[in-house]
């Protein structure tokens, strides 16, 4: 069966303030390390007040720390707001820690509005524009060590220097991101549930043009899926009204807390809005776990991922662990002893 994995923002909703979103998503890192889920990825979002957590490397310590099997991992860390040589220490850091659990999912967007970009990246250095691909030959060096002779940072170590850096993920939401994954011959992640680049056309570009490298023999591509899943469609399709006002907000730049059902029911929707959310849901499968497989095969089966990344944002956190739960019997995961 299709390998899930689990995606978390650590949703903040009107009912939830940020710590307990926190502390929700380390008791969901240990729920699904229990229902055979094989990786737990954690992204990076500053100044929103609808997510958590800024820093992955944060959670991920804290999550591999309480849970036995499954692999977790950044998705991702925003290479643009980082020095390469501090994501080089501390994700050799934490495979030093939880050796073989770790994963590095790096993203070129800011995760963030211009001002707070410019806060994270204004005491680092002066470079304008895009300059994803200079920090990841960086970071990629600090791991080979083949910097120029003469070179300055021939004589800087990034320690611990006895353990190497966790494998290499790119993530993307367009044609980007899939081609140099491809071109260095890494690892690949499509961001289906908010792109508006075709997902097939992209994992598929990916596989096809792959190239072996010491990063990774053989291509592996994950899709990330937005997921609402109950035991009826009924109920599934009142949970996903929180999504719906929720989507629809930050459409207009409106990044809110993920509001209750009650109060997504009752909001003064126009046609325009309705007519807004009914698109939106094209990134969205919703339903019992058998309606929602359905949704999802002819997806699957054009797209031929490795690995489905699952993200649910509900405002009940015991409503989402059931739908990662349901999701999980659905698709035969074996269940593990959880820590």
């Amino acid at each position: 069966m299709m390998p899930l994995s689990v995606l978390d923002l650590s949703v903040v909703t009107t009912g939830t303030k940020p710590a307990v979103a926190l502390r929700n998503s380390i008791d969901l890192a240990r729920h699904v390390d229990g229902l055979g889920y094989v990786r737990y990825w954690l992204a990076e979002h500053h100044n929103l007040a609808s997510v958590a957590s800024p820093a992955p490397d944060v959670m991920i310590g804290q999550i591999a720390a309480v849970t036995k099997h499954i692999r977790v991992g950044s998705g991702g860390v925003m290479l643009p707001n980082h020095a390469p040589l501090v994501v080089a220490e501390r994700f050799k850091m934490l495979e030093a820690l939880f050796p073989g659990r770790i994963d590095l999912g790096l993203g070129r967007a800011p995760g963030t509005d211009g001002a707070t970009a410019y806060a994270l990246r204004s005491r680092l250095d002066r470079r304008e524009g895009d300059d994803f691909l200079e920090r990841l030959h960086e970071l990629i060096l600090w791991e080979t060590r083949e910097f120029p002779s003469g070179h300055p940072y021939n004589n800087v170590v990034a320690m611990p220097d006895d353990t190497h850096l966790p494998p290499i993920w790119l993530l993307g939401s367009s044609d980007y991101s899939s081609e140099l994954a491809a071109q260095v011959g890494m690892g690949f992640a499509f961001a289906h549930h908010f792109a508006s680049h075709d997902a097939i056309d992209a994992m598929v570009h990916y596989r096809n043009r792959f190239q072996p490298s010491a990063w990774r023999p053989t291509p592996h591509a994950i899709l990330a899926v937005a997921v609402i899943t109950a035991d009826t469609d009924e109920e599934a399709e009142k949970l996903a009204t929180s999504f719906d006002l929720n989507r629809l907000r930050r459409d207009r730049g409106q990044y809110l807390p993920l509001p209750s059902v009650e109060e997504a029911l009752a909001y003064p929707y126009t046609d325009a809005d309705r007519a807004s959310i009914a698109r939106n849901r094209s990134r969205l499968f919703v339903g019992n776990p058998a309606t929602v497989q359905h949704k999802l095969k002819p997806l699957i089966d054009a797209s031929k991922p490795d690995e489905l990344m699952v993200i649910t944002a509900v405002y009940d956190h015991e409503a989402r662990k059931k739908s990662y739960a349901l999701l999980a019997e659905a698709f035969g995961l074996k269940k593990t002893a959880a820590a």
